[in-house]
């Protein structure tokens, strides 16, 4: 996948989610050690510090790695991108970012500094997160360079929501990089999206995530995703080489996310099933605790 002048890795290891405001050194490590190239962090998630002493760390040549940063709050664009280059150590990032549209007070001065910045070689390319049709429809009416990257966050659930989004990207030649996207399933165990994501699991020998990954990826999008574990690195990259869904798959698991996540409920009572799993001591208390309770009432 082309971005920019750059080839772009259409996986990347995040340092936000869980990992922001935290010492990432060893995981940003243990990703680049299991192949990840491409590694996504921000002035927000405060680690870009450890992104870069990962990156020194590896002793790997600046041109095997795709770095991005994203410009969050507070100083001008230009000022925040030289802090973080500071920070992470390098000379220039393989892409910059506009993490939120209100982050820029005015659409065209702010990106026109965002221009400024490619041009001037602090990084190869541009582009914004969590922007909606409108948003870049209001950018690019005075843009001279399109953004190249639009990273939303995208799953089964929010795909109907999201289709005109994906198809106005298409047609700008802006490609999507989708954060989150496991949430449908980790977040929202039980819903109706888990049938056909199973069903497709069992067909290609494939685990629940990688089907997700490989949903996320028929739709053209890329994949920003972290983990602390190293199976589940080498589980994620391995999508690449798995079979692809087929026609049937990606419809039954679009179907099946038009019609929404579980409810709260049902979620609450399967995160209570699993500690019950997990824990079989805490069943043993819960019923103490509920026979206790009986006994107490009868007994006044």
């Amino acid at each position: 996948m082309r971005c920019g002048a750059s080839q772009f890795p259409t996986i990347a290891f995040g340092t936000g989610s869980t990992m922001k405001f935290k010492d990432v050194t060893d995981y940003v490590n243990q990703a680049i050690e299991n192949g990840f190239s491409h590694i996504d962090t921000a002035q927000h998630y405060q680690t870009e510090t450890y992104v870069g002493l990962a990156i020194k760390e590896s002793g790997l040549p600046r041109s095997s790695l795709y770095i991005t940063t994203k410009y969050s709050f507070g100083a001008s664009p230009r000022e925040a991108i030289q802090q973080s280059l500071n920070k992470i150590g390098l000379s220039y990032v393989d892409l910059y970012l506009v993490h939120f549209p209100a982050v820029l007070s005015d659409f065209e001065s702010g990106w026109r500094e965002f221009e400024k910045m490619k041009k001037d070689g602090l990084t190869r390319s541009i582009g914004v997160s969590n922007f909606t049709v409108e948003d870049l429809q209001k950018l690019l009416k005075t843009a001279v360079t399109k953004p190249a990257v639009n990273q939303i966050s995208f799953h089964p659930y929010n795909y109907a929501s999201h289709k005109a989004l994906l198809e106005y990207c298409t047609k700008q030649s802006i490609t999507v990089e989708a954060y989150g996207s496991l949430n449908s399933i980790t977040q929202n165990p039980g819903g109706p999206v888990d049938a056909a994501v199973n069903a497709a699991a069992k067909r290609i020998g494939a685990t629940p995530n990688q089907v997700i990954f490989s949903w996320v990826r028929s739709k053209g999008v890329a994949i920003v995703t972290t983990s602390r574990s190293k199976e589940r690195l080498q589980e994620y990259l391995a999508v690449e080489d798995l079979p692809p869904l087929t026609a049937e798959e990606i419809a039954a698991i679009d179907d099946a996310g038009a019609k929404g996540p579980p409810s709260r409920l049902v979620v609450a009572g399967i995160a209570m099933q699993h500690k019950f799993e997990r824990s079989p001591s805490l069943v043993m208390w819960l019923a103490i605790a509920i026979i206790f309770g009986f006994a107490t009432f009868f007994m006044f």
